[in-house]
């Protein structure tokens, strides 16, 4: 009975809550402009902090769960729709579709605290620390180009790339997932204020033709 009212009050607590960018969303769909370039928040992904040495058992036992630990600079290893994304050389986030986070605290992060043992390295939920803005479309690149120093050109930036970096002067991860599609990971403090640099940075393409 314990259990099933703490479910119950949890479901009802999940549905109070309230994303880093929600204030935006109208202004997202205001701001985008079809077939040049769109934004829009991806609200409550699950998200795990790793450290651990990936060669060694333990980065090999959370290597099972995650499809593998990436190995360079920019590398994503992916298990269906979770990716484990490289942010140095024993340091890594993982990136889970909300619904692998359940309303008890966790599933996946605790699944790999249980995979990490008493090795030594670290797993933390930070599901709550960061919230994930997907820019798409032919413009996308040119938008982002104006406030990012990446070499973004597409030789260079492949879809499937991951990299930390400065976008209008706000820490965040970039994420190439698709060939005019990114997904933009800042801290959720810094949420709004990327957000609106991302709409300003759009606007010069609301009467641009797209070839």
């Amino acid at each position: 009975m314990a259990d099933t009212a703490a479910l119950e009050n949890s479901k009802k607590i999940q549905t109070l809550r309230t994303s880093p960018a929600s204030l935006l969303w109208a202004a997202f769909e205001a701001g985008s402009v079809a077939g040049a370039v769109e934004l829009r928040e991806v609200p409550f992904l699950t998200m795990a902090g790793i450290r651990v040495d990936p060669g060694g058992d333990a980065g090999k036992r959370l290597g099972k769960r995650t499809g593998g630990l990436p190995a360079a600079s920019g590398e994503v290893r992916s298990i269906g729709d979770t990716a484990a994304l490289w942010l140095g050389p024993a340091e890594f986030l993982l990136v889970a579709p909300a619904e692998s986070h359940d309303s008890l605290g966790g599933e996946i992060p605790r699944a790999l605290t249980d995979a990490l043992g008493d090795a030594e390295g670290q797993v933390v939920d930070l599901s709550a620390n960061r919230t994930t803005l997907e820019l798409s479309g032919p413009r996308a690149r040119a938008v982002l180009e104006k406030g990012c120093a990446l070499d973004l050109h597409p030789r260079v930036f492949t879809a499937g790339t991951a990299l930390s970096t400065e976008i209008g002067g706000i820490p965040a991860i970039l994420w190439k997932t698709a060939e005019e599609t990114y997904r933009i990971f800042p801290r959720a403090s810094f949420a709004e204020f990327l957000g609106r640099w991302l709409l300003d940075a759009m606007r010069e393409f609301a009467s641009t033709e797209v070839p």
